[in-house]
């Protein structure tokens, strides 16, 4: 395999770890409001990510640099025609990583309200947003023969696209409220399994309906490819699941869903990385994109000393907060917080805030899962 092919495959293994970590805390994010029902709902639900939702944010941080310092023309040509998409992605990103902090220090329960709308318009907009954008690639936009974009904004909002952002967003929902009744006890455990249900169906047909789109879009008639027919099958198993409640599996059947649409796309998508719409000519490629090889040298040295102790201590994360939630509390996201996180559950609180047993204080520690 060459360089440029491996960072390829880089990039798209990437972008399945931002959505498989990120989706969830998307899905979350959006039914929080919903499953909550009252502030101590809402906040046992917010506590299920507040210590890892701002490290599941840097794969999407890592894959944008890789397609900078691999792809640098690829780079150029999709964030500058994509523009006004990845301008709405940053916006929702920010109202919802402030939303986590402002929302614990909001004076009363109108301004708790006012940043958990924004925690829910920031978790539905980025996933919507982005699968439109990962559509694009694969459906076509005008690029011209110098390689730049020559369209506007509704060269980028036609139907196929469209139907990438909603199964990304449906595939998001889903995987947030499994991974909520895995994460937090009743009565927002039970919400989220009958959310589960009512999602999983519509999801599995969205995800059909993508994988044919797909195939037919990319020119290859409407015989699934690998890919295609697994997240098909995985969307369909997630419903069987669901239904026998299974609910562990059925949290794999998503992650293994949200993996194979990512490689439907980039595999559909290769050996190009963006595909012109006005002609076949000007397709942008691999080989034609590509950093020089001493630059894709350096960087797969990097890579290999630096990816394993990322890895070591995101999973060494999820293992220190691993307990499951009970209703009225969430998880501390500060490291001077861990061994409370991870001891004994406190005795239930003031809605609205967690308290943490201290040794040596007596006084409350307000936290809602913002930045750790």
């Amino acid at each position: 395999m060459s360089l440029t092919t491996f960072w390829f495959v880089v990039i798209a293994v990437l972008w399945t770890g931002f959505l498989l970590l990120e989706g969830f805390d998307f899905g979350v994010g959006m039914l929080h409001g919903v499953l909550g029902r009252d502030e101590a709902g809402r906040e046992q639900a917010i506590g299920a990510i507040g210590p890892v939702w701002d490290g599941n944010e840097v794969w999407l941080i890592v894959a944008v640099a890789a397609m900078f310092a691999a792809f640098p023309a690829w780079y150029a040509t999709a964030f500058s025609g994509f523009y006004l998409l990845m301008l709405v992605t940053l916006v929702g990103l920010i109202l919802r990583g402030v939303s986590f902090e402002f929302r614990s220090h909001a004076a009363g329960p109108r301004g708790r309200r006012v940043w958990g709308g924004t925690l829910t318009a920031g978790s539905a907009v980025v996933p919507f947003v982005l699968g439109i954008a990962l559509g694009d690639l694969v459906h076509g936009v005008p690029i011209d023969a110098a390689g730049e974009f020559t369209g506007d904004l509704g060269s980028l909002l036609h139907p196929y696209a469209l139907a990438c952002g909603l199964t990304v967003t449906a595939l998001c929902l889903l995987h947030g409220s499994l991974f909520l009744e895995l994460r937090v006890d009743a009565p927002v455990r039970e919400r989220a399994v009958l959310a589960a249900r009512v999602l999983a169906p519509v999801t599995a047909v969205l995800v059909v309906v993508f994988a044919f789109w797909t195939r037919v879009t990319s020119g290859h008639g409407v015989l699934l490819s690998l890919p295609e027919l697994v997240a098909a099958l995985g969307a369909l198993t997630a419903v069987v699941l669901v239904r026998e409640r299974r609910l562990g599996l059925a949290f794999a059947a998503t992650s293994l869903t949200i993996a194979a649409v990512v490689a439907s796309l980039f595999g559909e998508l290769y050996p190009r990385v963006m595909v012109s719409s006005t002609s076949p000519a000007y397709d942008l490629t691999v080989t034609g994109t590509a950093s020089s090889p001493y630059a894709l040298r350096v960087m797969t040295v990097v890579a290999a000393v630096v990816l394993p102790f990322v890895l070591l201590y995101q999973g060494w994360s999820y293992h220190v907060f691993r307990r499951r939630l009970g209703a009225g509390h969430h998880v501390a996201t500060d490291a001077g917080e861990v061994g409370a996180a991870t001891g004994p559950a406190p005795a239930a609180g003031t809605p609205g805030r967690a308290v943490h047993a201290q040794t040596n204080s007596a006084e409350d520690v307000d936290h809602t899962g913002g930045p750790g």
